[in-house]
């Protein structure tokens, strides 16, 4: 009999742990022709969705699909979400969670209208996600830190990938400054 995956568990571990801590639990989602979100809200091949009990109705975090329904515009929607194409919970209000590798093949390719017309100049590839720098010792990630996607509505808003991120350590070394939370990808 084939061992059952550890990352469902986690899932529903971290979510519990947001939960139990007044935290807003995030997922990020590499979305591909098995993902059932809202396609006009994924950007670049991913989405992240508030998936806080308030932000949702009938969540069942199963061991592989996550199910839910949500509101997009005033609108109910149905998701169901592949668990191997979760690369990311945590807390909306710190950072603070797991990521997870998701293999490159998940993510879907952009549709016709979104991509650049011929010549024109590809669009820059987006930042891997971080865990909050305060994880990185006890996960040994190694990883820098990069900024985590934001939005009122749970939809990926990337800043330009060359720029300097908004809220970085401390200047003295110590813990970051508040603002925007920080993943780091676990290999």
């Amino acid at each position: 009999m084939a061992e059952t995956s550890t990352k469902p568990y986690l899932i529903r571990a971290i979510y519990e742990w947001c939960n139990d801590n007044g935290y807003t639990p995030y997922l990020a989602v590499a979305v591909d022709e098995r993902t059932q979100v809202p396609r006009e809200h994924v950007k670049a091949g991913e989405i992240v969705l508030n998936v806080s009990p308030m932000a949702t109705n009938r969540l069942s975090l199963g061991n592989d699909v996550i199910a839910f329904q949500a509101r997009f515009g005033g609108a109910a929607r149905e998701l169901s979400i592949p668990i191997e194409n979760v690369s990311a919970i945590y807390a909306r209000e710190n950072g603070h969670g797991m990521a997870f590798d998701v293999p490159k093949a998940m993510a879907v390719s952009e549709p016709d209208d979104a991509r650049p017309a011929p010549g024109a100049a590809p669009s820059p590839a987006p930042r891997p996600l971080a865990l909050a720098p305060a994880l990185a010792p006890v996960l040994d990630l190694g990883a820098p830190p990069g900024p985590a996607p934001s939005g009122a509505d749970g939809a990926s808003d990337r800043p330009d990938p060359d720029a300097p991120p908004p809220d970085g350590p401390a200047p003295d070394g110590g813990s970051p400054k508040p603002g925007r939370p920080r993943l780091t990808r676990i290999k």
